[in-house]
């Protein structure tokens, strides 16, 4: 399948297109019963796999395998994967984009950020030069054959910010995302310098940008929304009231609904939908959309 026109093709569609942070298999095991796109975020996976703050302790080989496990078992659904600044080394982001295209993935976004790096919605980053940019996004564009490619700034300043933008358009990068963007009115000053390149917008719950509709990005001409961590934030409140309550009970687990409740039985056929013996193999060459349909909840 090549996965990269699929989701081009997407992009391209009438509407916003949503992709849904995931941070483990779990998570996108959820996921997939209700959207077909997945955002493979940098804020979840620093958070699952290692514990720590998105602010560049991703090391390329963990996030491939990551990656790489969720197109076996997912083998339909579109994966966009946050490769942060390419690990740093050109080569080493071509080296990336070549095998996370080998194993399945159906886009990249690369940033300009210099390091320490940041998550995009927090204080104190800094970019690169732009042509210092450039010449790493060239790179990768030229290592990657189907793979949909996201150039994305960091840019604070306003004038930077629309130079950036306006840069990155005339690239051949499919699709261009400003970070942090913090209002309507940015969006759609964003949006007339980038003529008709494709958009991405990124909110973070407690992040810089707006709170927007799919309906809302649609009407701003914004052909792609990222949401970077839903599931990893609901986890974190749901696991956190789930054992203060059972704190307070002294241990006794809350009575069991054997209809609505998450048991053993539940959580078993929601994993076993990903044994890969399970799905039908998509034909190498297809461009037709997900034969995997999300399951209905």
């Amino acid at each position: 399948m090549r996965y990269g026109s699929v989701l081009r093709q997407e992009v391209r569609s009438p509407g916003t297109t949503p992709l849904i942070g995931i941070y483990d298999m779990y998570s996108a095991s959820v996921v997939a019963r209700h959207y077909e796109g997945f955002f493979v975020s940098g804020f979840g996976f620093a958070a699952s796999h290692y514990g720590l703050p998105d602010i560049g302790f991703i090391a390329w080989p963990d996030m491939v395998a990551f990656v790489e496990r969720l197109r076996l078992a997912f083998p339909s659904h579109h994966l966009l994967v946050d490769i942060d600044d390419g690990y740093v080394d050109p080569e080493v982001a071509c080296h990336v984009v070549q095998r996370l295209e080998k194993i399945g993935a159906s886009g990249v976004i690369l940033e300009d950020q210099k390091r320490p790096r940041r998550c995009g919605h927090a204080d104190g980053k800094q970019v690169l030069p732009l042509e210092e940019y450039l010449e790493k996004l060239d790179l990768v564009l030229k290592s990657r054959r189907d793979l949909v490619v996201v150039a994305r700034t960091d840019a604070t300043e306003e004038d930077e910010i629309l130079r950036r933008a306006e840069a990155l358009a005339r690239t051949d990068a499919d699709v261009v995302l400003v970070d942090g963007v913090r209002s309507i009115e940015w969006i759609k000053r964003i949006r007339r310098v980038i003529g008709d390149k494709p958009l991405l917008f990124n909110q973070i719950a407690g992040g810089k940008s707006p709170r927007l509709s799919l309906t809302e990005l649609t009407e701003l001409d914004c052909q792609v929304a990222i949401y970077s961590t839903p599931c990893l934030f609901a986890a974190h409140s749901a696991i956190d009231t789930a054992l203060t309550d059972l704190k307070r009970a002294d241990g006794w687990l809350p009575e069991f609904d054997p209809v609505e409740g998450i048991g053993v039985r539940r959580s078993t056929e929601l994993l076993e939908r990903n044994i890969s013996r399970h799905h039908a193999a998509p034909a190498p060459d297809s461009l037709a959309v997900p034969v995997h349909a999300p399951a209905v909840a």
